[in-house]
């Protein structure tokens, strides 16, 4: 009974520690996804990954928008400031789900610090808000 007790208390812990990397793999792989299509400038691409509503920020000009507004307002941004380079320096979260990504954004004309907030729904990790600063 003993080594029963245990089997099931190890078995549950393993279980959590699957599901916890799967989550995090989840997440890396949303950053990733997103990382790569603002290195490549596809506002299409970025857009796979924008929530219902997204606020985008563009030199401190602040919209919330639907999924085809914002593809809209960040293929206008990229096709003004081409990308040169892109990656992101750090990323972090908060205990209620919502992640997020700082990079940098090299162009011809300089340089533009990333901002990028998601949060889970359902299964999938949405962009809520992307800012470029």
């Amino acid at each position: 009974m003993k080594n029963l007790k245990r089997l099931v208390a190890m078995t549950v812990v393993l279980l959590g520690m699957l599901v916890g990397a799967g989550q995090v793999a989840a997440q890396s792989d949303v950053m990733g996804g997103i990382q790569s299509a603002i290195k490549s400038g596809s506002s299409r691409d970025l857009a796979r990954y924008f929530n219902t509503k997204v606020n985008v920020i563009i030199d401190g000009d602040n919209g919330n928008y639907s999924q085809s507004q914002a593809e809209m307002v960040v293929r206008n941004f990229f096709s003004k400031n081409p990308p040169a380079d892109f990656s992101f320096d750090h990323q972090g979260g908060s205990e209620d789900g919502q992640r997020y990504a700082i990079g940098k954004y090299a162009h011809k004309g300089g340089r533009y610090n990333v901002v990028v907030k998601v949060k889970k729904y359902g299964d999938a990790y949405k962009i809520d808000t992307i800012e470029f600063k």
